[in-house]
């Protein structure tokens, strides 16, 4: 890439989960596009435990350009340093990516009080605590003069369609894009972006699916077909301050790919009786909603085609 090709030249990004998979790519690519980086990641496998503590030093070791914080993301006093790390490291914090999960799948009715708060902590407190204590700075910049950044959350197909066994992880995913859309408003006088995205690609999560049938194995199959270069030259794009007027918006690739969700609005109306309708009215108003109705399909339903590789 040449130097008048580098869209983020100068600009500082904090990646948390950026030691693997497809926050590595991210990385990857916006160092190729001339940004600063810092990881934050603690090395652990896909339900949190203790795998490679030191992967994030060894990924940005030999890189001027690059830092890592080996730590876990919903830590405060791993995100206080990640971003202090950034600062005098590199001068600014401008881009955010929360791309950091973990994922413990059971049913709801063999559901784990601990899995499920452990997996929130992970993909939405730790996205939370990035952007807590990130933003005031960024804020900062802006009153500074400095042009305006960018927030990248890494959510879930899962945490719209929903899936079977994922009741943590579609939540925290789902709450991402809540908290997506909030952030976004939040800082939208600042002129700080905040969009996210959910990508399809070969990583740990998609080789570690059990193929209970033959549409979860075929879904399996050609998933891991997938690049992860394409999620990331997203994200590279959305960070780049020429998308600074795009936020708010849910977007997902899958391979080449790339498309734009549309969001929950309401679909239909009716207006209940005063003091309220009857369950027989109800019964016979909603009969109309039908049409409407989102199906209860699963990602995996509705991304069972072959990949545009």
């Amino acid at each position: 890439m040449k130097p008048d090709e580098q869209p983020l030249k100068g600009r500082t990004a904090i990646v948390s989960g950026g030691a693997r998979g497809i926050g590595r790519a991210i990385a990857d690519d916006f160092l190729r596009c001339g940004a600063n980086i810092v990881i934050v990641d603690p090395g652990v496998g896909m339900a949190g435990e203790a795998q490679e503590p030191g992967l994030a030093d060894q990924v940005v070791a030999g890189r001027n350009c690059a830092a890592a914080v080996c730590g876990d993301i919903a830590d405060p006093q791993v995100v206080r340093q990640a971003v202090a790390l950034a600062r005098s490291r590199f001068g600014a914090v401008d881009i955010l990516v929360n791309n950091a999960a973990i994922l413990r799948d059971s049913m709801i009715f063999k559901a784990s009080r601990e899995d499920w708060d452990a997996v929130l902590r992970t993909n939405l407190s730790g996205a939370f605590q990035l952007l807590a204590e990130a933003t005031p700075l960024m804020r900062e910049q802006v009153k500074a003069g400095r042009t305006p950044g960018s927030i990248i959350n890494i959510v879930s197909s899962s945490g719209i369609y929903g899936n079977f066994g994922q009741y943590a992880y579609s939540a925290s995913k789902a709450g991402m894009i809540g908290l997506t859309r909030a952030v976004a408003h939040d800082l939208a006088r600042s002129g700080i972006a905040c969009n996210a995205v959910a990508p399809f690609a070969a990583t740990r999560v998609t080789e570690s699916l059990p193929p209970a049938n033959e549409n979860l194995a075929a879904y399996k199959r050609r998933a891991l077909t997938v690049p992860a270069v394409y999620v990331a030259r997203l994200v590279s794009f959305l960070a780049a301050p020429a998308s600074l007027h795009i936020s708010g918006q849910l977007f997902a690739v899958r391979g080449r790919d790339t498309m734009i969700f549309s969001q929950a609005r309401p679909a239909a109306h009716i207006l209940q009786q005063p003091g309220g309708s009857t369950i027989m009215d109800l019964t016979e108003a909603v009969r109309e909603w039908q049409p409407v109705f989102t199906l209860l399909e699963t990602d995996i339903d509705a991304f069972g085609g072959d990949p545009v590789v």
